[in-house]
């Protein structure tokens, strides 16, 4: 009796001891295809995860939304099916977090690394927002400056007076507002039956993503750019908390490190990056990219910022949403 104890306790020690050093196999999903910038800097960071961890943790990316819109992955993510994701926050957990993509709330890409680089204050926000949700917030990843789309021409496009133009918008308050307020109709349509939408003439074009996006995504319906700075596309780099924390000290190290050399990386290039998709759009698609002035641009954000920013304060949170503008603006 007393060797089968003994044999099964080792047993059980062998066993115990495999799973403590079993190597965390994690899925990270974001909404770009395959190939695309953040598809190809997501599997470098990978590859850098794996070597820092000695092969600790492996991430497998799964690009195009192949674990899901956004939306459903955050839910995900929160918790526990999904590991890890960079993609836009979804505002359906908490509308607070339309927060993060405040119309004309940056100028210029200076003002969008104070407000949403480290330790600026989208980026201390977003954080505390998704860890109520069970989400730890690894980094922020800049995009770029969003315009837009249009699969048709453009009617006085630095007039934010009505036009007549069906776009989509996503399913976000703040969106819905800008696109009304700048002239346009808006229609609130799922990501993946964009395309669709367009293709078939439910909408004429798509507000809500940048040049990248829209030559990712839309370029086989993309005749006009428009680039109106309509808000400034900031994506999260985020991750399960119990996951995370299952872990052990040295390997969140690492994860953390590799994700902060991530983001600064991003940093030092996304305005060309923003450039570069812009000309892009003119060379390779032919697409007439507008140009509008400074005083269009002041008019536009103008507007917005009159007739938008109370209707998504109100959604948000008056008192909140205002002390974190107030932040941002300082």
């Amino acid at each position: 009796m007393m060797k089968k104890l003994l044999y099964t306790t080792a047993i059980t020690a062998v066993f115990g001891l495999t799973g403590f050093a079993q190597a965390a196999d994690f899925k990270m999903s974001h909404v770009r295809p395959q190939g695309a910038t953040i598809d190809v800097e997501l599997n470098a960071f990978s590859d850098t995860v794996k070597e820092a961890t000695g092969g600790d943790v492996n991430i497998k990316i799964f690009p195009a939304s192949a674990l899901g819109d956004y939306t459903a992955v955050q839910e995900r993510v929160s918790v526990g099916a999904v590991e890890m994701a960079t993609q836009p926050a979804a505002t359906a957990a908490d509308r607070k977090m339309q927060i993060a993509s405040f119309p004309y709330l940056a100028p210029n890409w200076e003002a969008a690394r104070k407000i949403y680089g480290p330790e600026g204050v989208l980026h201390d926000t977003m954080a505390d927002l998704f860890a109520k949700q069970g989400i730890t917030m690894l980094a922020a990843y800049p995009v770029y400056f969003g315009g837009i789309s249009l699969n048709t021409d453009p009617v006085h496009p630095g007039d934010p007076s009505p036009n007549g133009i069906k776009v989509r918008v996503p399913g976000i308050k703040s969106f819905q507002l800008t696109g009304e307020a700048l002239g346009y109709i808006p229609s609130p349509i799922p990501f993946s039956e964009a395309f669709t939408a367009i293709q078939t003439g439910v909408v004429d074009g798509v507000i809500g993503s940048g040049a990248e996006g829209y030559y990712a995504s839309f370029r086989d319906v993309t005749k006009t750019y428009i680039p109106a700075n309509t808000h400034f596309e900031v994506w999260f780099m985020i991750v399960n908390t119990e996951a995370f924390e299952s872990l052990d000290a040295e390997d969140q190290e690492a994860l953390k490190a590799a994700a902060i050399d991530f983001e600064t990386q991003r940093w030092t290039v996304a305005e060309e990056d923003q450039a570069k998709w812009e000309q892009r759009l003119a060379d390779e698609l032919g697409a007439n990219v507008v140009e509008l002035s400074d005083d269009e641009l002041a008019a536009m954000a103008g507007k917005v910022r009159e007739v938008v920013w109370p209707e998504v304060l109100e959604d948000v949170g008056q008192e909140w949403g205002q002390s974190i503008l107030d932040q941002a603006q300082n």
